[in-house]
């Protein structure tokens, strides 16, 4: 038996290279090993690169919400605009459930969800710096630091009402008469006078008005942005997710209301605009080693720089203005008394003079500019649609700003702001204990009485309904100090965001879902499965899903990408085996006479059979291991250089800014299964037909 395996072996390395129909087969063979191998390497290393982004940035390794939920979860937002989650009403009741487990690590309650903001125009920022101001003067009287701070801020807006009566004159260049506001150019007019100025003191909060209201919208540069925000137990977030890191300012006290702004989210959305392209720039120079005088959107940020001079005109009060002009006056070498021009010249940046310009920028134009339109520390008003519809909104201290590690360029990973989960229920519109408080005591200060359904009409209509219900409005009887200062005690806004809530109060009340943290991932599918089964035995009504799922169309976005593969390594590999069949019984045709003077000295059918079989499964062992071996190399060089992240969404598929790809055993094994398989079946027709041929067929052939 070994004697004649040996022989087989013999004829089939014999044959191998001497048909170019075999040179034919194996080119097939090999590229398609190649395929499978560095395809497969590079999928499975995306899939793993994007598990630990979404796994270790915010959904865990699993995720737990209502099993009434309309719509499924998804972190990152739904096709639709932002699903229809059920409330877990008791958080409390839910978490022992899943601790329970063996396999479970942590749990941490959340709830996602979006918003508008606004932060205003520079000239709302400094009118209402300008109030604040103004407002301490009547509480605490004027001192000679307060004059002087409000002195600046004066001399600040005037300023600005010159700028924009600047920019709307060279703006009448360009538009007719008609196209002009009457009222908006009649109102500029009034703020540029003297007069104005000088009676300002005598009605500050009167003038203010009038600048809020008449000048301040003639400038419309306050940004609409669109925040999405995560509310959670941050100290169990920040203990479960150890990618996460604190970059500026400090973490929310344990048990109080605050915010932690993702510093993605901080920098590329309330950074000042110019600060941002000038970042942006040196990036795409220092990391993917572009140039400005090739690259068209570097150019563009360029132009944007130099045309886009006012937001740090505007910024700048006279002292300041001064200051700047000197400084760019040194640094350009020139004598041009304009700020305005001085500053186009200054960011006419290219390839030569970027660096030394960049550096400039930072030393001696943004000590002089408000970098970021919130500052750490500053009260930030969120206003969202509750689940019932109603607009509702919170003041939630910024307390510093976080990032994950290896994802501080994912824009993805850098979506979502922490929030704490007080404050996240009050902005979706549970009623939690503070407004059950808040409710209570308004009904003491108003002496409402809770009338039964029963007695509802006798209480509305009844003879003493003049008495319980109905109340007659009396002019000059409201205090507002007293009303909206005093009577609501620690309800107020301060005494909230004062207030230290324990872990049993903010665990006990509403979330939307629960981050589940595993000991062993590898046991994801059965564990999931006993996580709901035990919320059924308890009685609760939960799903449970994968951080795939969970992630929705961005947690799927590896399986489809593999699934696009196997159908082309599929399409691939029948097209090879038509054309390996075809080509077999090619070659099979042209060695009838080889195969019929075999069999004529005594050679089975068999012998036939299994030689036709190892040719071809040799030859596809053979340009496979070749195709493998290419294919280790390559994924071996792409594992050491890396490959870098193109943009934005690669940088969270990669989980950084590059991604390393390796190479398994199980990528390998794959390619040789899918090799032999192929080789085996486009084999047996031409191995079938060389064991039809007759030594009388060979004669023939030979005569």
């Amino acid at each position: 038996m070994g004697g004649h395996f040996r022989l087989l072996l013999q004829v089939a390395f014999r044959n191998l290279f001497t048909s170019k129909i075999n040179l034919l087969i194996g080119g097939i063979i090999f590229f398609g090993t190649l395929l499978v191998v560095v395809g497969g390497a590079l999928l499975d290393s995306m899939d793993s690169a994007m598990s630990r982004s979404i796994v270790g940035s915010v959904a865990g390794h699993l995720q737990v919400y209502s099993d009434e939920s309309k719509d499924e979860l998804a972190l990152y937002g739904g096709m639709s605009g932002e699903p229809d989650l059920a409330a877990l009403d008791d958080y409390s009741r839910i978490k022992p459930v899943l601790e329970k487990h063996p396999n479970v690590k942590t749990v941490v309650p959340m709830g996602t969800s979006g918003a508008l903001i606004t932060s205003g125009n520079t000239v709302d920022l400094t009118l209402a710096r300008m109030r604040d101001l103004y407002k301490q003067r009547a509480e605490k009287g004027e001192t000679p630091e307060l004059k002087a701070n409000i002195d600046s801020v004066k001399a600040h807006v005037r300023q600005m009402v010159a700028l924009i009566e600047e920019q709307n004159a060279k703006g009448r260049v360009m538009l007719s008469e008609a196209a002009q506001d009457p009222a908006e150019v009649e109102a500029l007019a009034r703020a540029r006078t003297d007069a104005f100025w000088d009676a300002f003191d005598q009605d500050p909060f009167g003038s203010l008005e009038f600048l809020e209201n008449r000048i301040a919208p003639q400038i419309p540069d306050g940004d609409m942005l669109d925040m999405r925000y995560a509310g959670t137990d941050l100290d169990a977030f920040q203990s479960t997710f150890d990618r996460m890191e604190l970059v500026d300012g400090q973490m929310v006290p344990r048990g109080k209301r605050g915010m932690l702004l993702s510093k993605f989210f901080y920098e590329n959305a309330l950074k000042l605009k110019t600060a941002l392209r000038m970042d942006n720039l040196k990036q795409e120079r220092d990391v993917n080693q572009k140039r400005i005088a090739t690259d068209p959107q570097m150019q563009r940020w360029v132009k944007e720089n130099q045309t886009q001079t006012r937001e740090i005109l505007f910024q700048l009060d006279p002292i300041k203005t001064r200051q700047a002009t000197e400084r760019l006056q040194k640094a350009l070498g020139s004598q041009e008394p304009k700020l305005e021009k001085l500053l186009v010249d200054f960011f006419a940046t290219d390839d030569a003079n970027f660096d030394t310009r960049y550096a400039q920028f930072y030393s001696e134009l943004a000590p002089l500019l408000e970098l970021y339109r919130i500052r750490i520390g500053d009260s930030l008003t969120i206003k969202a649609f509750t689940r019932t519809g109603y607009v509702q909104s919170v003041n939630v201290k910024i307390w510093g700003t976080y990032r994950f590690k290896g994802l501080e360029k994912s824009a993805m990973a850098g979506a979502i702001n922490l929030m704490d989960l007080m404050s996240f229920r009050d902005l979706y519109g549970y009623l939690t204990a503070d407004k059950k408080e808040e409710i209570a005591e308004l009904q003491k200060l108003n002496a409402v009485k809770a009338v039964a359904r029963e007695n509802a009409e006798e209480a509305l209509f009844g003879e003493d309904s003049g008495n319980t219900l109905v109340a007659n409005a009396t002019p000059g009887l409201i205090d507002e100090k007293d009303s909206f200062d005093g009577s609501l005690g620690s309800l107020r806004r301060d005494d909230l965001a004062a207030r230290v809530y324990s872990q049993e109060e903010i665990e006990k009340g509403v979330a939307l879902s629960a981050a589940v943290m595993l000991k062993d991932p590898e046991k994801l599918q059965q564990t999931m499965a006993e996580l709901k089964q035990s919320a059924t035995d308890a009685g609760l009504k939960l799903r449970v899903v994968s951080w795939q799922q969970a992630a929705g169309i961005i947690g799927q976005f590896v399986l489809m990408a593999k699934l696009v593969l196997y159908f082309v390594v599929f399409i691939i590999f029948v097209v090879a085996l038509v054309i390996i069949n075809n080509a077999m019984m090619m070659a099979t045709l042209q060695r009838v006479r080889e195969v019929g003077t075999m069999r004529a000295i005594g050679a089975q059918r068999s012998f036939v059979l299994g030689m036709v079989l190892v040719e071809t499964v040799l030859l596809g062992l053979v340009f496979g291991v070749a195709g493998a071996l290419v294919g280790s190399g390559i994924m071996a060089a792409m594992g050491s250089a890396g490959i870098p992240a193109a943009n934005e969404w690669a940088y969270f598929f990669f989980s950084g800014p590059r991604l390393y790809p390796t190479l398994s055993v199980g990528n390998l094994v794959a390619a040789f299964v899918i090799v032999l398989v192929v080789s085996a079946i486009s084999t047996l027709y031409p191995a079938f037909l060389a064991t039809r041929v007759s030594p009388l067929q060979a004669m023939q052939t030979d005569e």
